[in-house]
């Protein structure tokens, strides 16, 4: 028996999982990172205390899946896009900076206005975003040069970690080509591109690039002892987390589009030529290279229902888990407790970043001492579906194929009061996938076409993506949430003054 491991460093959770040929999960195991916060808008992990985390997992994952781990025929990763991991010259330079890290606002802003983001968009058909490596770079050059004299390698998070299973420094074109460091019209770095950023200094800093399904090494006898893999255990390239996710809900296909709703709104689809006017967000190179990955995105999505829990709800999710109860499922059931017709607060999901202003923050409009906590966590969920919509809109102004479903994946996946209200707000059937742990099947699929066991993602998903019933929007529920949202879109007009104001003030 054959079989594939998939690890996915997301934002905020490391997992691995165990599949067979079928795509059936043997066995999986998870972790919290530690997320470091130095002042606002700096969110950081320990690159060290991440691989350790990694590698408990692993081996949490094998104790649990009682096989042989000689019958792991391929490793493959995924991770969250943008940030920045630095490689020294002798181990980690710094910590590493995540997808939400806010730090270089001031960057896209001033190359917008001076022409910068024009002349890069000839290029990487991108528009250049706080968290991507190139801002990121650009305010280390500017704040702490001396990072810079300690640079070896510069990686994306996936990337990062396959350098510590295998030793062998590459960077995957998925991910390198969605974060402006690659010109897409040539598919390879350009010395003039990084000119544009004045980067031109991190040249040989960039890892060679490769793809998602081509062999980057194998496991080290150091990497062997720390996870519990066979050393020569073959690691593919793997992928952007969001290529991950399209593979594994079966969204690899020009009639669906994929919404992952966790840390990160994301919505995607896949087409053969690129969108070229600006009207969306990124262009970037899919797993299946044939493809581009059209991508509207930001830190706007359940992230903020995290923070809801963790920061106003501590003592409720104490007692539900005491009780042996999910703290998810007591919100769901909040939510559902009020009919879509009853007005909630309208929420913008801004805790960590925003699509609307680069300095807007999360807030509740429209609330009074007659709403609940149930009335709250339904505007929370609202509040998100409405923020996935505001790039949903977009994307369907550039789709030149008729759109047959979304295909939903990621926590909001989960919960079937949300995954109706996203079917109501969108005005499209929703299908979610028997998986939960979408980012883990990507790259076990990715890892079975890396070693021959299928031809293609295709030919792949056919065999291990499973597609639960669609559900479809309440008709009567559809208008009363075109109404909601026109509201929630007036709100983000009305406030778009306030912000700039109120970051002075931070």
């Amino acid at each position: 028996m054959k079989y594939y491991v998939g690890l996915d460093n997301g934002g905020t959770t490391i997992k691995a999982a165990l599949y067979d040929l079928t795509g059936r999960e043997l066995a999986k195991a998870d972790a919290e990172t530690i997320v470091i916060k130095p002042r606002p808008d700096f969110i950081e992990r320990d690159m060290d205390m991440m691989w350790e985390a990694n590698c408990r997992v692993l081996r949490e994952l094998l104790n649990k899946s009682n096989i042989d781990p000689k019958d792991i025929a391929a490793l493959a990763c995924c991770g969250h896009g943008k940030g920045l991991y630095l490689w020294g010259k002798y181990g980690p330079n710094g910590n590493a900076i995540l997808s939400t890290d806010n730090r270089a606002w001031e960057y896209p802003i001033r190359w917008q206005q001076d022409g910068t983001q024009q002349r890069v968009f000839e290029k990487t058909w991108q528009h250049i975003l706080a968290c991507q490596p190139v801002s990121l770079l650009a305010w280390m050059r500017d704040n702490e040069p001396e990072r810079l004299r300690d640079i070896r390698w510069i990686f994306s998070c996936k990337d990062y970690i396959r350098f510590r299973l295998t030793g062998e420094a590459f960077a995957e074109i998925t991910d390198s080509s969605g974060c402006n460091l690659v010109n897409l019209r040539t598919r390879q770095y350009d010395h003039e591109l990084l000119g544009l950023f004045g980067l031109e200094f991190i040249w040989d800093f960039l890892p060679p690039l490769r793809n998602s399904t081509d062999i980057l090494g194998r496991i080290t006898p150091k990497a062997s002892a720390a996870t519990g893999l066979i050393a020569g255990t073959p690691v593919a390239g793997g992928m952007f987390d969001v290529d991950a996710c399209c593979i594994a809900v079966g969204a690899a296909n020009m009639k669906r589009v994929c919404m992952i709703a966790g840390t990160w709104s994301i919505n995607e689809y896949i087409r053969s030529e690129p969108v070229t006017d600006g009207s969306i967000l990124l262009n970037s190179i899919f797993c299946d290279p044939r493809y581009y990955l059209i991508e509207e995105s930001s830190a706007t999505s359940a992230g903020n229902n995290e923070w809801f829990i963790q920061t106003l709800m501590p003592e409720l999710r104490r007692q539900v888990e005491s009780e042996g109860r999910s703290v998810y499922t007591v919100l769901n059931d909040m939510a559902a407790s009020i009919p879509a017709e009853e007005f909630c607060p309208v929420f913008l999901p801004f805790l960590m970043a925003s699509n609307v202003h680069p300095n807007a923050k999360a807030c509740f409009v429209g609330m009074s001492s007659y709403h609940t906590r149930a009335h709250i966590v339904r505007g929370i969920y609202e509040g998100i579906a409405f923020c996935h919509r505001f790039h949903f809109e977009k994307l369907m102004a550039t789709r030149d194929v008729p759109l047959e479903c979304i295909r939903l994946a990621g926590g909001v996946a989960r919960s079937r009061e949300w995954v109706q209200i996203f079917a109501d707000v969108m005005g499209y059937p929703v299908e979610t996938v028997e998986t939960e742990e979408t980012g883990t099947l990507g790259c076990a699929i990715a890892a079975a076409v890396a070693v021959g066991d299928y031809t293609d993602y295709e030919n792949a998903a056919m065999h291990m993506v499973r597609v639960n019933p669609a559900v479809h929007p309440i008709p009567a529920h559809v208008g009363i949430y075109n109404n909601k949202y026109s509201l929630y879109r007036r709100i983000l007009e009305a406030l778009d003054p306030v912000w700039g104001e109120m970051q002075a003030l931070l």
